[in-house]
């Protein structure tokens, strides 16, 4: 049975969880802008000072894949619709390289500013974390959810949990902390060259 967290909660990931799935969904409200509602998942592989050691460690719908194949991005969903996840990420815990200590998931919306968007207008928000039996289990089974209920306004980005490294085991870390910027800022704050 899946554990479901509040923000701010960390919890350990079983030991022996080799490969996780990691699905993020939302659903948009109601909304007549013109536009679809193109919102991205990304993975920032970070080292023990925040930040990613090369620009390759951030995977997102243009770079699907970490070099060393840790970290994979299954696709981008331009419009969010249907049930279920939106957007897929796996993490496959032997890959990753021993100095990654941290991998922040994200959240953000294209093009924002433009569409004149931001995540007042979605609703539904959530992560989970699912064991995969191997590589081409793409379902998983589900250890833990984490359901973003906060109301954010403005921000069109987020930071919604963090895997990361204590004493040797992974752990996860409910983080919800919303961001102004989009894509950009998140960048920026990782040490991405944009």
């Amino acid at each position: 049975m899946a554990v479901n967290l509040a923000k701010g909660q960390r919890v350990s990931l079983d030991k022996g969880m080799t490969m996780a799935l990691v699905g993020l969904g939302w659903d948009t409200n109601t909304y007549d802008g013109g536009y679809d509602f193109d919102l991205d998942a990304s993975a920032f592989m970070l080292g023990a000072d925040g930040k990613v050691r090369k620009d390759e460690d951030f995977i997102f719908y243009g770079n699907l894949k970490s070099q060393d194949g840790s970290v994979r991005h299954t696709g981008d969903n331009l419009t969010g619709e249907g049930d279920g996840d939106d957007e897929v990420l796996i993490i496959d815990f032997a890959k990753v390289p021993a100095d990654i200590q941290k991998i922040a998931i994200t959240v953000t919306i294209y093009d924002a500013q433009v569409r004149r968007q931001n995540f007042g207008q979605v609703s539904n928000a959530y992560v989970r974390v699912a064991r995969m039996a191997g590589p081409e289990d793409m379902v998983g089974s589900e250890v833990l959810k984490f359901d973003l209920m906060e109301e954010f306004s403005i921000e069109t980005a987020l930071v919604v949990c963090e895997i990361y490294r204590h004493n040797g085991d992974w752990k996860f870390n409910a983080v919800g902390a919303g961001y102004q910027g989009g894509l950009e800022a998140l960048c920026r704050s990782y040490g991405v060259n944009v």
